[in-house]
């Protein structure tokens, strides 16, 4: 056993003033018990190598057992400690999505099982432009604040007139002479201070229209004027985002959801031709109940919270009506036009 013990100090002294690795010296040992074993095994009992390096080879089987036993330990040992390494040492948690006070503040439309936490994460990750920051804006934009989009683009070029306040309530009497997206922007985060205001204090025009909206999940139209409408439609139509569009008159208005691209007609489909000039009169021209913007815009708000949550059914395909004179309002059926100018009866371009 001393001989056995002897070559095996000698082979790792040899090994470390080679500068082998330490791998590689436990490999010299590990083939030279190897062969002490293996005599044992092979040569007939009584041989000098035998006895030379012990009797009993059961004994060299202990050892060598033992040996490598403490080998795997130490090579299991390291691998943990490799791995612990890597890892940070002090557990990381994700950054929440809500913070407590948001928690709070949304909770009501977390207990709506259509809605959830999951449909208020979609509306807090939602992008939508609001285009118009005057009577329908002007509800639809607090509410989409007041909800919690994440962010709401405001476009308006107008600025804040005395003759605005009977009806857009987002505006106030001291910031007349203000730019609206400004003004609105103040109000909104005064609700909300978690929500993104992108203000573009500009005329909307055809050749930004497209790449403005291909930067949002959905368009909300509150303008007053057909030429503007059918820009936004057809500019909405190109990029594939769902249009939200309403109008009003004295009494009565209306609301729809436009989307081509998911089966629902264009608004040019539904309106094919603007009225002669005269026929409808605007707001300026005809008059409109205080009110009825404030009903409308927060229809608009409604549906956008439905389009962005997937919650219930939509005014796609559908155009309502609501008459504040007689309290009523009423449904109508909209379906695409295969000869529309704009959508193509839904078949668009790839």
């Amino acid at each position: 056993m001393i001989l056995v013990l002897s070559v095996a100090t000698v082979l790792w002294l040899i090994g470390w003033l080679m500068k082998a690795p330490r791998r590689a010296r436990w490999t010299m040992i590990g083939l030279w018990m190897a062969a002490i074993l293996l005599g044992h095994v092979l040569l007939p009992d009584g041989h000098p190598i035998r006895a030379a390096t012990g009797h009993d080879v059961r004994l060299w089987a202990l050892i060598i057992g033992f040996g490598g036993a403490i080998a795997l330990y130490r090579v299991g040992l390291g691998r943990l400690r490799a791995q612990a390494q890597q890892q940070p040492s002090a557990p990381v948690t994700a950054k929440p999505t809500f913070s407590d006070t948001e928690l709070d503040r949304y909770a009501r439309h977390m207990m709506l099982r259509e809605i959830g936490g999951l449909g208020q994460k979609k509306i807090k990750n939602a992008k939508v432009l609001v285009i118009g920051a005057g009577g329908l804006g002007s509800a639809s934009l607090l509410y989409l604040a007041a909800a919690g989009v994440g962010t709401v683009g405001i476009v308006d070029d107008d600025v804040v007139d005395n003759s605005n306040l009977q009806r857009q309530i987002i505006h106030a009497d001291a910031r007349i002479g203000q730019p609206k997206v400004q003004s609105a922007a103040a109000a909104m985060v005064a609700i909300n201070p978690w929500v993104t205001t992108r203000l573009y204090n500009r005329r909307l025009t055809e050749t930004e229209a497209e790449d403005l909206f291909a930067q949002y999940d959905l368009i909300l139209d509150g303008t007053d004027n057909f030429a503007t409408r059918y820009m936004v439609n057809q500019a909405a139509v190109r990029v594939r985002k769902p249009l939200i569009a309403a109008a009003m008159t004295q009494w009565e208005g209306q609301i729809s959801l436009y989307d081509p691209a998911h089966g629902g007609p264009c608004y040019q489909c539904v309106f094919p031709e603007a009225p002669a000039p005269g026929l409808v009169p605007s707001c300026a021209e005809a008059g409109v109940l205080g009110p009825l913007p404030g009903v409308i815009g927060s229809m608009m708000a409604a549906e956008a919270i439905k389009q962005i949550t997937g919650a219930g059914q939509g005014l796609r395909g559908r155009l309502m009506i609501y008459d504040a004179l007689y309290a009523d309002s009423r449904i109508l059926r909209t379906k695409l036009r295969d000869d529309c100018p704009c959508c193509s009866g839904g078949r668009l371009p790839s």
